[in-house]
């Protein structure tokens, strides 16, 4: 094999599919990555078994081949060369020299016979979005599923299509993420559970604005990406996920409309005076239109008023202040409207548009007003 490449598009295709390579395997072939030039194209690849990417870079041909380098290794020799046309030739033994300038670099290569290719997928009809729109309805829900779970179902997102309509949700034991999107062209109603690892991928490699568009593809066992010249398959999680439904209820008998950015801030300012680790509650008292937070630890306390306007009942509750401010992140409303039941009931930041819920479940804390 000889092929030959500007550095640029190596490094890119490099970067995307070693996020596919697995930390530890018994199976040293996917420690690799694939080089295939067998087919008049330059398309590199790895496979985890639950991740699988591949990627075509523009380059030239002068020997069909195909060969596995040790991605570790392959990544750094790539991510060092001068910034200039590469060349990637091996012998019948698999001995890879790689070229760039007056750089030479040799490396033991394997063979790619052994090496588990993607999946091949039926491909049906193609949800279409474009690849921003994705890429932000996935950054502003996946930070509530946690990294770890027994409960596998815990570890990825939802994925529904309905009536024309995209809905995401996560979840941990102590919030929900929705957020929901208008798709543009018609496609079939799914319900699809995705890895949180796979989706935080995605918005890694997806770098396209509002007029570059993902082509998904989902079958009983996997999901497909695709978009410009990547492809990235992935397992999903078998399984129902969660009903939330009952969780959606419109009962509430406060309604704050708050500044976002001031709100945020405040939190944020309590957070100095509390140390990691401590679970102090930031204790939120809502009264005629004035909300003030207070928290107290074991360095100090803090208090500050923001003005509201509100409507109903006034209300002291308590929130794990790191959920509070996860959620604000991902809202770019200037204005954000809180629905409150009562101490012990969630609480819901919602939009009129009904482009996203964030629900947060109270925690308890000493009233002094009990007293």
């Amino acid at each position: 094999m000889k092929i030959r490449c500007q550095k640029a598009d190596l490094l890119k295709g490099v970067n995307f599919v070693s996020k596919a390579v697995p930390t530890k395997t018994t199976m040293a072939i996917l420690e690799c990555i694939l080089i295939d030039a067998s087919s008049g194209e330059i398309k590199l690849t790895a496979n985890n078994m639950e991740l699988g990417i591949e990627t075509i870079i523009n380059g030239t041909i002068e020997e069909r081949g195909i060969v596995a380098l040790d991605a570790k290794i392959f990544s750094d020799i790539v991510r060092k060369l001068p910034d200039n046309e590469v060349t990637i030739e091996t012998d019948a033994s698999f001995n890879t020299k790689i070229t760039c300038e007056k750089a030479k670099f040799f490396n033991v290569g394997k063979s790619g016979e052994d090496f588990s290719y993607i999946p091949v997928v039926t491909r049906n009809q193609p949800i279409i979005i474009s690849q921003y729109t994705l890429r932000e309805i996935i950054r502003k829900t996946i930070f509530t599923v946690p990294d770890k779970d027994n409960n596998k179902m815990m570890t990825g997102e939802l994925l529904e299509i309905k009536d024309g309509k995209l809905k995401a949700v996560a979840l941990d034991g102590h919030r929900v993420s929705i957020r929901y999107v208008d798709l543009k062209d018609a496609t079939n109603d799914i319900n699809v559970v995705v890895p949180k690892n796979t989706l935080n991928e995605i918005i890694k490699i997806i770098d396209g604005g509002v007029d570059d568009f993902v082509n998904i593809f989902v079958t009983d066992n996997h999901i497909v990406f695709e978009f410009d010249q990547t492809t990235v398959v992935s397992r999903i999680i078998q399984g129902e996920f969660f009903k939330i439904e009952q969780m959606l209820s419109a009962d509430y008998e406060t309604k704050v409309k708050i500044n976002k950015k001031d709100l945020l801030d405040c939190i944020d300012r309590a957070n100095t005076i509390v140390n990691e680790g401590d679970k102090k509650p930031i204790i939120v008292n809502v009264s005629d239109n004035v909300m003030s937070l207070s928290v107290t630890s074991f360095i100090g306390s803090m208090n500050e008023d923001i003005d509201i306007v509100k409507e109903g009942k006034d209300i002291m509750i308590g929130f794990n202040p790191k959920f509070v401010m996860d959620a604000l992140k991902a809202i770019d409303d200037e204005e954000i409207n809180l629905y409150m039941l009562n101490a012990k009931s969630p609480c819901f930041i919602k939009d009129d548009e009904g482009t996203y819920i964030y629900i947060v479940l109270p925690v308890n804390f000493n009233n002094p007003g009990a007293n």
